[in-house]
Protein backbone atom coordinates (compact mmCIF):
# COMPACT_ATOMS: atom_id res chain seq x y z
CA UNK A 1 0.00 0.00 0.00
CA UNK A 2 1.22 3.21 -0.86
CA UNK A 3 0.65 6.43 1.14
CA UNK A 4 0.63 10.43 0.93
CA UNK A 5 0.10 13.32 3.36
CA UNK A 6 -1.41 17.09 3.00
CA UNK A 7 -0.80 19.85 4.94
CA UNK A 8 -3.92 21.84 4.99
CA UNK A 9 -3.75 25.32 6.01
CA UNK A 10 -6.79 26.79 6.21
CA UNK A 11 -8.76 30.16 7.67
CA UNK A 12 -9.51 28.56 11.30
CA UNK A 13 -7.38 25.88 11.55
CA UNK A 14 -4.76 23.60 10.40
CA UNK A 15 -4.43 20.44 9.63
CA UNK A 16 -2.11 17.07 8.04
CA UNK A 17 -4.18 14.22 6.28
CA UNK A 18 -2.22 10.95 5.45
CA UNK A 19 -4.22 9.06 2.58
CA UNK A 20 -3.93 5.69 1.38
CA UNK A 21 -3.74 4.94 -2.25
CA UNK A 22 -7.33 4.49 -2.48
CA UNK A 23 -7.85 7.83 -1.17
CA UNK A 24 -8.60 7.15 2.32
CA UNK A 25 -8.07 8.65 5.37
CA UNK A 26 -5.27 6.51 7.38
CA UNK A 27 -4.39 9.09 10.03
CA UNK A 28 -4.90 13.31 10.34
CA UNK A 29 -5.02 15.40 13.33
CA UNK A 30 -6.40 19.53 13.47
CA UNK A 31 -5.68 22.20 15.52
CA UNK A 32 -7.46 25.68 16.01
CA UNK A 33 -5.65 29.07 15.91
CA UNK A 34 -6.51 32.68 17.30
CA UNK A 35 -8.80 35.10 15.33
CA UNK A 36 -7.82 38.24 15.93
CA UNK A 37 -9.94 41.42 15.27
CA UNK A 38 -8.22 44.34 15.73
CA UNK A 39 -11.19 46.87 15.23
CA UNK A 40 -14.39 46.36 13.17
CA UNK A 41 -12.63 46.03 9.96
CA UNK A 42 -9.43 44.35 10.49
CA UNK A 43 -8.72 40.06 10.75
CA UNK A 44 -5.22 39.02 11.81
CA UNK A 45 -3.47 35.41 12.47
CA UNK A 46 -0.31 34.89 14.08
CA UNK A 47 2.07 33.89 11.74
CA UNK A 48 4.09 31.73 14.42
CA UNK A 49 1.32 30.26 16.06
CA UNK A 50 0.11 29.34 12.42
CA UNK A 51 3.37 27.40 11.92
CA UNK A 52 3.09 25.79 15.49
CA UNK A 53 -0.54 24.98 15.00
CA UNK A 54 1.05 22.86 10.78
CA UNK A 55 4.22 21.39 12.94
CA UNK A 56 2.42 20.04 15.89
CA UNK A 57 -0.41 18.63 13.59
CA UNK A 58 2.29 16.41 11.69
CA UNK A 59 3.79 15.78 14.79
CA UNK A 60 0.94 14.35 15.85
CA UNK A 61 0.33 12.24 12.90
CA UNK A 62 3.73 11.01 13.15
CA UNK A 63 3.26 9.64 16.63
CA UNK A 64 0.31 7.61 14.84
CA UNK A 65 1.66 6.92 11.46
CA UNK A 66 5.38 7.43 10.93
CA UNK A 67 5.27 10.15 7.66
CA UNK A 68 8.43 8.50 6.38
CA UNK A 69 6.21 5.72 5.15
CA UNK A 70 4.87 8.67 3.00
CA UNK A 71 5.65 8.74 -0.90
CA UNK A 72 4.86 12.48 -1.35
CA UNK A 73 3.24 15.34 0.50
CA UNK A 74 0.97 18.18 -0.74
CA UNK A 75 0.13 21.75 0.51
CA UNK A 76 -3.16 23.34 0.22
CA UNK A 77 -3.82 27.04 2.34
CA UNK A 78 -6.02 29.87 2.56
CA UNK A 79 -5.31 32.13 -0.14
CA UNK A 80 -4.74 35.28 -0.47
CA UNK A 81 -3.78 35.99 3.16
CA UNK A 82 -0.59 37.64 3.12
CA UNK A 83 2.61 38.27 5.45
CA UNK A 84 5.88 39.83 5.53
CA UNK A 85 9.06 37.94 6.96
CA UNK A 86 12.84 38.89 7.18
CA UNK A 87 14.38 37.01 4.67
CA UNK A 88 17.75 36.30 6.93
CA UNK A 89 15.67 34.81 10.18
CA UNK A 90 12.44 33.95 8.57
CA UNK A 91 11.06 35.58 11.68
CA UNK A 92 7.64 37.61 10.42
CA UNK A 93 7.18 41.45 10.62
CA UNK A 94 3.87 41.72 11.49
CA UNK A 95 0.43 39.39 11.88
CA UNK A 96 -0.39 38.10 8.49
CA UNK A 97 -3.53 39.94 6.91
CA UNK A 98 -6.43 37.72 6.51
CA UNK A 99 -8.57 37.28 3.01
CA UNK A 100 -11.25 38.48 5.03
CA UNK A 101 -9.73 42.20 6.06
CA UNK A 102 -10.64 45.12 4.53
CA UNK A 103 -8.56 47.67 6.35
CA UNK A 104 -7.38 48.40 2.84
CA UNK A 105 -10.23 49.84 1.23
CA UNK A 106 -8.93 53.31 0.87
CA UNK A 107 -5.46 51.73 -1.00
CA UNK A 108 -7.80 49.94 -3.49
CA UNK A 109 -9.43 53.28 -4.14
CA UNK A 110 -5.73 54.52 -5.27
CA UNK A 111 -5.18 51.91 -7.07
CA UNK A 112 -8.39 52.69 -9.22
CA UNK A 113 -7.26 56.13 -9.86
CA UNK A 114 -3.95 55.14 -11.37
CA UNK A 115 -5.05 55.06 -15.06
CA UNK A 116 -1.57 54.07 -16.45
CA UNK A 117 -1.95 50.85 -14.70
CA UNK A 118 -5.80 49.98 -15.54
CA UNK A 119 -4.66 47.69 -18.36
CA UNK A 120 -2.27 45.96 -16.45
CA UNK A 121 -4.27 45.16 -13.97
CA UNK A 122 -7.09 43.37 -16.41
CA UNK A 123 -4.60 40.91 -17.07
CA UNK A 124 -4.72 39.63 -13.59
CA UNK A 125 -8.08 38.51 -14.48
CA UNK A 126 -9.48 40.25 -10.84
CA UNK A 127 -11.02 43.75 -9.80
CA UNK A 128 -9.13 45.92 -7.71
CA UNK A 129 -10.44 44.89 -3.96
CA UNK A 130 -9.17 44.35 -0.54
CA UNK A 131 -10.02 40.56 -0.89
CA UNK A 132 -6.17 40.43 -2.76
CA UNK A 133 -2.87 40.32 -1.47
CA UNK A 134 -1.63 43.22 -3.28
CA UNK A 135 -3.52 45.91 -0.98
CA UNK A 136 -2.26 44.21 2.57
CA UNK A 137 1.84 44.25 0.96
CA UNK A 138 0.96 48.45 0.20
CA UNK A 139 -0.52 48.22 3.65
CA UNK A 140 2.40 46.42 5.22
CA UNK A 141 4.76 48.68 3.33
CA UNK A 142 3.35 51.68 4.43
CA UNK A 143 2.20 51.18 8.10
CA UNK A 144 4.87 48.59 9.47
CA UNK A 145 8.01 50.24 10.93
CA UNK A 146 9.87 46.39 10.47
CA UNK A 147 8.23 46.14 7.28
CA UNK A 148 10.23 49.62 6.16
CA UNK A 149 13.43 48.54 7.75
CA UNK A 150 13.61 45.24 5.95
CA UNK A 151 13.07 47.06 2.77
CA UNK A 152 15.93 49.54 3.13
CA UNK A 153 18.27 46.31 4.30
CA UNK A 154 17.08 44.43 1.48
CA UNK A 155 15.56 41.72 3.76
CA UNK A 156 12.21 41.08 3.08
CA UNK A 157 10.26 38.60 1.90
CA UNK A 158 6.24 38.91 1.41
CA UNK A 159 3.72 36.19 0.93
CA UNK A 160 0.92 33.96 1.04
CA UNK A 161 0.52 31.47 3.43
CA UNK A 162 1.96 28.87 1.36
CA UNK A 163 5.00 31.03 0.47
CA UNK A 164 5.70 31.17 4.60
CA UNK A 165 5.40 27.34 4.93
CA UNK A 166 7.49 26.67 1.77
CA UNK A 167 10.07 29.08 3.41
CA UNK A 168 9.93 27.96 6.86
CA UNK A 169 10.03 24.26 5.31
CA UNK A 170 12.19 24.64 2.38
CA UNK A 171 14.03 28.01 2.94
CA UNK A 172 13.41 28.41 -1.06
CA UNK A 173 10.96 32.16 -0.87
CA UNK A 174 8.65 30.37 -3.75
CA UNK A 175 4.45 30.14 -4.72
CA UNK A 176 2.55 28.28 -6.85
CA UNK A 177 0.44 29.61 -10.23
CA UNK A 178 -3.14 29.40 -8.24
CA UNK A 179 -2.11 31.22 -5.03
CA UNK A 180 -0.22 33.54 -7.68
CA UNK A 181 -2.59 34.45 -9.58
CA UNK A 182 -5.08 35.92 -6.31
CA UNK A 183 -2.46 38.37 -5.64
CA UNK A 184 -3.59 41.11 -8.08
CA UNK A 185 0.11 40.72 -9.28
CA UNK A 186 0.51 37.94 -11.92
CA UNK A 187 -0.54 38.21 -15.19
CA UNK A 188 -2.47 35.37 -16.43
CA UNK A 189 -1.01 34.97 -19.43
CA UNK A 190 2.56 34.88 -19.20
CA UNK A 191 1.98 33.51 -15.14
CA UNK A 192 5.04 35.92 -14.43
CA UNK A 193 4.44 39.09 -11.81
CA UNK A 194 3.61 42.27 -13.87
CA UNK A 195 6.67 44.26 -13.38
CA UNK A 196 4.76 47.73 -14.92
CA UNK A 197 2.93 47.81 -11.14
CA UNK A 198 5.99 46.50 -8.80
CA UNK A 199 7.84 49.15 -10.07
CA UNK A 200 5.15 51.99 -10.00
CA UNK A 201 3.78 50.62 -6.55
CA UNK A 202 7.73 50.54 -5.30
CA UNK A 203 7.27 47.03 -4.43
CA UNK A 204 11.17 45.50 -4.92
CA UNK A 205 10.67 42.49 -7.01
CA UNK A 206 13.41 40.03 -4.63
CA UNK A 207 10.94 40.86 -1.88
CA UNK A 208 7.88 38.45 -3.83
CA UNK A 209 8.46 34.86 -4.42
CA UNK A 210 9.32 32.99 -7.35
CA UNK A 211 6.39 31.44 -9.36
CA UNK A 212 6.40 27.62 -10.15
CA UNK A 213 3.71 25.35 -11.44
CA UNK A 214 1.53 23.45 -8.68
CA UNK A 215 2.68 19.96 -9.72
CA UNK A 216 6.20 20.40 -8.89
CA UNK A 217 9.11 19.20 -6.66
CA UNK A 218 9.65 22.03 -3.96
CA UNK A 219 12.07 19.85 -1.77
CA UNK A 220 11.29 18.83 1.62
CA UNK A 221 12.92 18.83 5.34
CA UNK A 222 14.59 16.64 6.89
CA UNK A 223 13.44 16.82 10.60
CA UNK A 224 9.96 17.89 10.09
CA UNK A 225 9.22 15.75 6.70
CA UNK A 226 11.55 13.22 7.39
CA UNK A 227 12.42 13.77 3.47
CA UNK A 228 9.08 12.95 2.35
CA UNK A 229 9.24 15.37 -0.89
CA UNK A 230 6.64 18.56 -1.42
CA UNK A 231 5.44 18.16 -4.93
CA UNK A 232 2.53 19.94 -4.79
CA UNK A 233 1.05 23.36 -3.82
CA UNK A 234 -2.44 24.45 -5.00
CA UNK A 235 -4.80 27.54 -3.40
CA UNK A 236 -7.86 26.21 -1.48
CA UNK A 237 -10.22 25.84 -3.59
CA UNK A 238 -8.13 24.95 -6.68
CA UNK A 239 -7.28 22.03 -4.38
CA UNK A 240 -11.10 21.60 -3.65
CA UNK A 241 -11.76 21.63 -8.05
CA UNK A 242 -8.80 19.06 -8.15
CA UNK A 243 -10.32 16.80 -5.19
CA UNK A 244 -13.92 16.55 -6.97
CA UNK A 245 -12.07 15.36 -10.46
CA UNK A 246 -13.22 18.42 -11.90
CA UNK A 247 -10.02 18.76 -14.82
CA UNK A 248 -12.60 18.59 -17.33
CA UNK A 249 -13.48 21.71 -19.14
CA UNK A 250 -17.57 22.61 -18.12
CA UNK A 251 -17.05 20.50 -14.93
CA UNK A 252 -18.19 22.57 -11.89
CA UNK A 253 -17.94 23.03 -8.11
CA UNK A 254 -18.98 24.71 -4.91
CA UNK A 255 -17.31 24.66 -1.60
CA UNK A 256 -19.18 25.26 1.76
CA UNK A 257 -16.71 26.53 4.23
CA UNK A 258 -16.02 30.14 6.04
CA UNK A 259 -17.31 31.39 2.91
CA UNK A 260 -18.31 29.82 -0.61
CA UNK A 261 -16.63 29.06 -3.48
CA UNK A 262 -17.51 27.89 -6.74
CA UNK A 263 -15.60 27.48 -9.64
CA UNK A 264 -15.74 25.74 -13.36
CA UNK A 265 -12.53 24.51 -15.23
CA UNK A 266 -12.30 26.10 -18.76
CA UNK A 267 -9.33 24.23 -19.54
CA UNK A 268 -6.13 26.01 -21.22
CA UNK A 269 -9.11 29.18 -22.32
CA UNK A 270 -9.02 32.19 -19.75
CA UNK A 271 -12.62 33.69 -19.60
CA UNK A 272 -13.02 37.06 -18.63
CA UNK A 273 -16.25 37.15 -17.05
CA UNK A 274 -19.01 39.98 -17.44
CA UNK A 275 -20.62 38.49 -15.07
CA UNK A 276 -18.64 40.03 -11.62
CA UNK A 277 -16.68 36.47 -11.52
CA UNK A 278 -13.24 35.80 -11.44
CA UNK A 279 -10.35 34.51 -14.18
CA UNK A 280 -7.78 32.85 -11.88
CA UNK A 281 -5.53 29.46 -12.52
CA UNK A 282 -6.61 26.26 -11.82
CA UNK A 283 -3.42 23.98 -11.53
CA UNK A 284 -0.77 23.44 -13.66
CA UNK A 285 1.58 20.13 -14.09
CA UNK A 286 5.27 21.24 -14.68
CA UNK A 287 5.96 20.69 -18.19
CA UNK A 288 2.31 21.25 -19.02
CA UNK A 289 0.44 24.37 -19.68
CA UNK A 290 -1.81 25.93 -17.18
CA UNK A 291 -5.09 25.03 -16.87
CA UNK A 292 -7.57 27.87 -15.75
CA UNK A 293 -11.07 28.59 -14.27
CA UNK A 294 -13.84 30.57 -13.57
CA UNK A 295 -14.65 31.24 -9.76
CA UNK A 296 -17.44 33.04 -7.77
CA UNK A 297 -16.54 33.87 -4.21
CA UNK A 298 -18.91 34.74 -1.19
CA UNK A 299 -17.13 35.74 2.03
CA UNK A 300 -19.72 34.87 4.83
CA UNK A 301 -21.04 31.42 4.51
CA UNK A 302 -20.33 28.73 7.71
CA UNK A 303 -18.93 31.95 9.29
CA UNK A 304 -22.34 33.14 9.53
CA UNK A 305 -23.40 30.13 11.66
CA UNK A 306 -20.36 31.24 14.07
CA UNK A 307 -22.23 34.29 13.90
CA UNK A 308 -25.52 33.17 15.39
CA UNK A 309 -23.08 31.00 17.91
CA UNK A 310 -20.88 33.35 19.36
CA UNK A 311 -22.23 37.09 18.25
CA UNK A 312 -25.98 36.53 19.21
CA UNK A 313 -25.85 33.58 21.25
CA UNK A 314 -29.06 31.69 19.66
CA UNK A 315 -27.01 28.18 19.25
CA UNK A 316 -24.36 26.72 21.55
CA UNK A 317 -22.68 24.98 18.92
CA UNK A 318 -22.60 25.16 15.33
CA UNK A 319 -24.14 21.95 14.85
CA UNK A 320 -27.62 22.96 16.40
CA UNK A 321 -28.74 25.06 13.61
CA UNK A 322 -30.00 22.47 11.32
CA UNK A 323 -32.21 21.58 13.99
CA UNK A 324 -33.36 25.04 15.19
CA UNK A 325 -34.07 25.77 11.76
CA UNK A 326 -36.40 22.82 11.13
CA UNK A 327 -38.47 23.90 14.15
CA UNK A 328 -40.13 26.39 11.51
CA UNK A 329 -41.89 24.63 8.20
CA UNK A 330 -40.01 27.74 6.29
CA UNK A 331 -38.42 31.25 6.65
CA UNK A 332 -41.28 33.36 7.92
CA UNK A 333 -40.12 36.04 4.92
CA UNK A 334 -37.59 36.55 7.06
CA UNK A 335 -34.24 36.76 4.85
CA UNK A 336 -30.31 37.51 6.15
CA UNK A 337 -27.34 39.24 3.60
CA UNK A 338 -24.29 38.17 5.74
CA UNK A 339 -22.75 41.03 3.93
CA UNK A 340 -20.26 41.78 6.89
CA UNK A 341 -17.28 42.57 4.82
CA UNK A 342 -19.24 43.71 1.89
CA UNK A 343 -20.35 41.57 -0.62
CA UNK A 344 -17.98 39.94 -3.51
CA UNK A 345 -19.11 38.02 -6.15
CA UNK A 346 -21.04 39.14 -8.00
CA UNK A 347 -21.74 42.35 -6.68
CA UNK A 348 -18.17 43.54 -5.74
CA UNK A 349 -19.94 46.28 -3.33
CA UNK A 350 -17.86 46.86 -0.31
CA UNK A 351 -20.27 49.58 1.19
CA UNK A 352 -22.81 46.74 1.48
CA UNK A 353 -23.42 45.88 5.18
CA UNK A 354 -25.34 42.46 6.91
CA UNK A 355 -28.59 43.15 7.13
CA UNK A 356 -31.72 41.05 8.33
CA UNK A 357 -35.17 42.08 6.65
CA UNK A 358 -38.96 40.81 6.97
CA UNK A 359 -39.26 40.51 10.82
CA UNK A 360 -42.52 40.80 12.18
CA UNK A 361 -43.82 39.60 15.82
CA UNK A 362 -44.11 36.28 14.66
CA UNK A 363 -40.63 36.13 13.65
CA UNK A 364 -38.77 34.00 16.29
CA UNK A 365 -34.89 32.16 16.23
CA UNK A 366 -36.04 29.57 14.23
CA UNK A 367 -36.76 31.95 11.28
CA UNK A 368 -33.41 33.66 11.59
CA UNK A 369 -31.25 30.32 11.74
CA UNK A 370 -33.26 29.51 8.48
CA UNK A 371 -32.72 32.43 7.06
CA UNK A 372 -29.34 32.30 8.11
CA UNK A 373 -28.72 28.90 5.66
CA UNK A 374 -30.64 30.27 3.04
CA UNK A 375 -28.76 32.83 2.48
CA UNK A 376 -25.47 30.39 1.59
CA UNK A 377 -28.08 28.62 -0.72
CA UNK A 378 -29.12 32.03 -2.29
CA UNK A 379 -25.39 33.54 -2.77
CA UNK A 380 -24.19 30.46 -4.03
CA UNK A 381 -27.11 30.41 -6.96
CA UNK A 382 -26.09 33.76 -8.12
CA UNK A 383 -22.20 32.32 -8.49
CA UNK A 384 -23.79 29.70 -11.15
CA UNK A 385 -25.68 32.45 -12.44
CA UNK A 386 -23.17 34.33 -13.75
CA UNK A 387 -21.04 31.57 -14.30
CA UNK A 388 -23.27 30.17 -16.83
CA UNK A 389 -23.84 33.17 -18.25
CA UNK A 390 -20.66 33.37 -19.15
CA UNK A 391 -19.14 30.26 -20.43
CA UNK A 392 -22.63 29.80 -22.63
CA UNK A 393 -24.07 26.27 -20.80
CA UNK A 394 -26.41 25.19 -18.36
CA UNK A 395 -24.96 22.70 -15.52
CA UNK A 396 -26.88 19.57 -14.96
CA UNK A 397 -25.31 19.08 -11.52
CA UNK A 398 -22.94 20.43 -9.08
CA UNK A 399 -20.51 18.88 -6.81
CA UNK A 400 -19.98 20.05 -3.21
CA UNK A 401 -17.68 20.06 -0.58
CA UNK A 402 -16.65 21.53 2.78
CA UNK A 403 -18.24 21.55 6.05
CA UNK A 404 -21.46 22.42 5.41
CA UNK A 405 -22.98 19.65 3.39
CA UNK A 406 -23.41 17.45 6.32
CA UNK A 407 -26.32 20.17 6.41
CA UNK A 408 -29.20 18.04 4.90
CA UNK A 409 -32.07 21.11 5.17
CA UNK A 410 -29.36 23.41 3.08
CA UNK A 411 -28.79 20.95 0.72
CA UNK A 412 -31.67 20.11 -0.29
CA UNK A 413 -32.47 24.18 -0.29
CA UNK A 414 -29.59 24.75 -2.52
CA UNK A 415 -30.77 22.07 -5.07
CA UNK A 416 -34.10 23.61 -5.40
CA UNK A 417 -32.69 26.92 -5.51
CA UNK A 418 -30.14 26.26 -8.34
CA UNK A 419 -32.89 23.80 -9.32
CA UNK A 420 -30.36 21.01 -9.90
CA UNK A 421 -28.57 17.91 -8.80
CA UNK A 422 -26.14 18.36 -6.15
CA UNK A 423 -23.70 15.71 -5.53
CA UNK A 424 -21.65 15.21 -2.51
CA UNK A 425 -18.15 12.76 -2.32
CA UNK A 426 -17.72 9.58 -0.07
CA UNK A 427 -14.92 11.89 1.33
CA UNK A 428 -15.72 15.50 2.97
CA UNK A 429 -12.12 16.33 3.36
CA UNK A 430 -11.88 16.90 -0.37
CA UNK A 431 -9.81 20.18 -0.24
CA UNK A 432 -6.77 17.86 0.88
CA UNK A 433 -7.25 14.82 -1.15
CA UNK A 434 -6.76 17.38 -4.07
CA UNK A 435 -3.46 18.30 -3.05
CA UNK A 436 -2.32 15.71 -1.93
CA UNK A 437 -3.75 13.39 -4.81
CA UNK A 438 -2.02 15.88 -6.98
CA UNK A 439 1.17 15.37 -5.27
CA UNK A 440 1.47 11.73 -5.54
CA UNK A 441 -0.10 11.86 -9.09
CA UNK A 442 2.71 14.34 -10.18
CA UNK A 443 5.48 12.38 -8.26
CA UNK A 444 4.49 8.62 -9.98
CA UNK A 445 4.29 10.11 -13.08
CA UNK A 446 0.20 9.30 -13.59
CA UNK A 447 -2.18 10.65 -15.33
CA UNK A 448 -4.05 13.53 -13.65
CA UNK A 449 -7.38 11.07 -14.69
CA UNK A 450 -6.24 8.82 -12.38
CA UNK A 451 -7.84 11.58 -9.62
CA UNK A 452 -11.16 9.42 -10.55
CA UNK A 453 -10.30 6.69 -8.62
CA UNK A 454 -9.88 8.38 -5.67
CA UNK A 455 -13.28 9.68 -4.94
CA UNK A 456 -17.08 8.28 -4.39
CA UNK A 457 -20.51 10.26 -4.42
CA UNK A 458 -21.55 9.60 -1.49
CA UNK A 459 -25.57 11.65 -1.36
CA UNK A 460 -27.61 13.30 -4.14
CA UNK A 461 -30.55 15.84 -3.32
CA UNK A 462 -32.80 16.33 -6.73
CA UNK A 463 -34.65 19.28 -6.72
CA UNK A 464 -38.72 19.00 -5.04
CA UNK A 465 -39.83 22.92 -5.26
CA UNK A 466 -42.55 24.46 -7.83
CA UNK A 467 -41.28 27.38 -9.69
CA UNK A 468 -43.67 29.88 -8.33
CA UNK A 469 -42.21 28.91 -4.59
CA UNK A 470 -39.11 29.27 -5.90
CA UNK A 471 -39.33 32.70 -7.82
CA UNK A 472 -40.79 34.08 -4.66
CA UNK A 473 -37.87 33.25 -2.33
CA UNK A 474 -35.44 34.81 -5.25
CA UNK A 475 -37.75 37.95 -5.31
CA UNK A 476 -37.61 38.18 -1.88
CA UNK A 477 -33.77 37.85 -1.69
CA UNK A 478 -33.05 39.92 -4.13
CA UNK A 479 -34.55 42.63 -2.76
CA UNK A 480 -32.76 41.87 0.68
CA UNK A 481 -29.53 42.57 -1.43
CA UNK A 482 -30.77 45.88 -2.58
CA UNK A 483 -31.26 46.66 1.26
CA UNK A 484 -27.86 45.47 1.98
CA UNK A 485 -26.34 47.70 -1.14
CA UNK A 486 -28.16 50.65 0.29
CA UNK A 487 -26.94 50.97 3.80
CA UNK A 488 -24.75 53.68 3.53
Amino acid sequence: MKYFGCIDQGTTSSRFIVFNEKGQIVADHQQEFTQHFPDEVSVEHDPNEIWESVTNCISKVDDEFSINQLDSIGITNQRETTLAWRKSTGEPLHNALVWQDTRTQNICDELKQIEELSDEFLKTGLPIATYFSLSKIMWLLRNVDEVKKAKKENDLCFGTMDSWLLYKLTSKHVTDVTNASRTLLMDLNTLQWLDDVINKLDIPRDTLPSIKPSMYNYGSNKEILKNVPITAVLGDQQASLFGQNCITSGDVKNTYGTGCFALTNTGTDIVHSNNGLLSTVAYQKDGDEPQYALEGSVSIAGAAVQWLRDNLNIIKDSSEVEALAMVEKDNGDVYFVPAFSGLFSPHWDETARGVLVGLSRFSNKSHIARAVLESVAFQSNELLESMEKDIGIQFNSVNVDGGMIVNNLLMQFQSDIFQKKVISQGITEITALGAGAASYLFLNNLPLKNMNSFITHSKTWNPKMGSKQRDHYLNKWNKAINKSKQWT
